[in-house]
């Protein structure tokens, strides 16, 4: 199969690009923003619908959006406004490719303490980000269900692995650790790392894992996806506090965590509990996460330094 990769150059870009061919598909990676890369928002509908139909692309992935770095109004362009247009553009190709938006746990807001949250969940987005990469499945979804370019949405849980984007938690942590925290004296004692209060719980999915979800989107038949929302998480939500101790753990570095409260007291934004229903994915797609959560710390880890093998070696 043809497939075009929007946004190939970020974090889930790359892993899906590289997956796609591993399976065997022959792939035009589309970069974001950048050197070489494609503005999609300015490119317009026909520059869109011209690249994909050159390709002849059977499918084409939508990874592009905002989510780090970005106030309010670049997130609502670039994960509510250009899904809409990628639609526009795939409905003026002569044969629309399927499309396969990757969406966010973020869309659904507050979950339920202890329970998973199934697609048939009605979304009530708390965030920025949650509320217009809802916007975004909305856009592809209404446009499929109304005749358009056929559409299906993953709706992913919270990525981690190899190449996790630093502006997150555990980006930012595994950064830290590879560069301030490990370059430290040994005899200057352990270091100290300072974060936010660490009170959610998240359902966190290895960025290799989401790929090969991808793949099987591609490739399902399309009876069973297209209009559809399909969970891609690991099903089982973690305490970030116990993330990060077991990211710090595998790092054999000597660190000491300090959460720190706001002076207003509890004042997070979002969602404190976060867990996906993936029933569908493995009923659907035959997906089902693969990676542990420890393969996925060690990897992130490993991507941004050399691993650590003995406590107190000569580090550099």
């Amino acid at each position: 199969m043809n497939v075009v990769v929007l946004g190939a150059s970020g974090f889930l870009g790359r892993h899906v690009c590289h997956a796609l061919r591993e399976a065997g598909e022959q792939v035009v990676a589309v970069p974001g923003r950048g050197p070489g890369g494609l503005d999609l928002l300015t490119a317009g509908s026909e520059r869109i619908a011209a690249l994909v139909t050159e390709a002849g692309a059977d499918a084409v992935v939508n990874a592009a959006g905002r989510a780090w770095n970005a106030d309010e109004r670049e997130m609502h362009a670039g994960n509510a406004e250009l899904p809409a247009v990628v639609a526009h553009a795939l409905a003026l190709t002569p044969r629309p490719p399927r499309t396969v938006q990757l969406g966010s746990v973020h869309e659904y807001g507050a979950g339920t303490a202890g329970a998973s949250t199934h697609e048939s969940s009605e979304p009530q987005p708390v965030t920025p980000y949650g509320r217009t990469k809802l916007l975004g499945t909305l856009a592809v979804l209404d446009a499929s269900r109304a005749g358009g370019p056929p559409a299906v949405v993953l709706r992913i849980a919270n990525v981690c692995g190899p190449g996790t984007h630093p502006g997150s938690l555990l980006g930012s942590v595994a950064a830290r650790l590879a560069g301030p925290v490990r370059d430290r004296p040994l005899s200057s004692g352990p270091a100290e790392l300072r974060l936010p209060a660490l009170r959610a719980w998240r359902d966190f999915v290895d960025v290799r894992d989401v790929a090969d979800a991808v793949v099987r989107a591609v490739r399902a038949d399309a009876g069973d996806v297209v209009g559809e929302v399909i969970n891609i998480g690991s099903g089982t939500a973690v305490h970030t506090r116990e993330l990060v101790h077991r990211l710090v753990a595998l790092s054999e570095l000597p660190v000491r965590i300090v959460e720190e409260t706001p002076s207003g007291g509890h004042t997070r934004s979002d969602t404190e509990w976060l867990q996906l229903d993936v029933a569908r994915a493995a009923n659907v797609l035959g997906w089902e996460p693969r990676r542990s959560l420890d393969q996925s710390l060690r990897d992130l880890l490993a991507a941004v330094s050399p691993p650590i093998s003995t406590p107190g070696r000569n580090r550099r």
